[in-house]
């Protein structure tokens, strides 16, 4: 990998993680808020992660793998959008299998379980949507 190559990568990382940073704090108010007001734990879960989805779609496709994005016909952007739910889908399979696992089977509180897998998630959050889901005619929308 080139130099200018790793600096992009490095570049759309930390930008990738900024609008992750405000995915999680959508995600993280709206679990919280759901918790505090009853919500069993999976369920709060699902709709905290399906806000924090929304924002990152738009965030993301715009802003982090966003280089031949703007010019993509529609098929190409409903394209992006199946993976997009897809990948995403399977990431809240994986959210869901280890927040039962740390809570219960470990006994952890659900918040610090939260924190736990939302760190495990992070790495394979990046990696699948930037050589899946944000890609154009089976290319990187920004060249990595």
């Amino acid at each position: 990998m080139s130099k200018e190559s790793r600096k992009k990568l490095i570049a759309q990382f930390i930008t990738f993680n900024i609008v992750g940073l405000l995915n999680t704090a959508v995600d993280f108010l709206m679990f919280t808020a759901l918790i505090w007001f009853g919500a069993y734990y999976l369920l709060a879960q699902v709709v905290a992660y399906s806000a924090g989805m929304i924002n990152s779609f738009v965030l993301n496709s715009r802003y982090t793998f966003s280089k031949s994005n703007h010019t993509s016909s529609g098929t190409k952007k409903f394209g992006m959008s199946v993976r997009f739910i897809v990948w995403n889908g399977i990431l809240l399979g994986v959210t869901l299998l280890l927040l039962a696992a740390l809570t219960q089977w470990w006994g952890l509180n659900h918040l610090v379980a939260k924190v736990i897998v939302t760190g495990v998630t992070v790495l394979l959050n990046f990696y699948g949507s930037k050589k899946w889901v944000f890609t154009t005619n089976g290319t990187q929308a920004e060249s990595s």
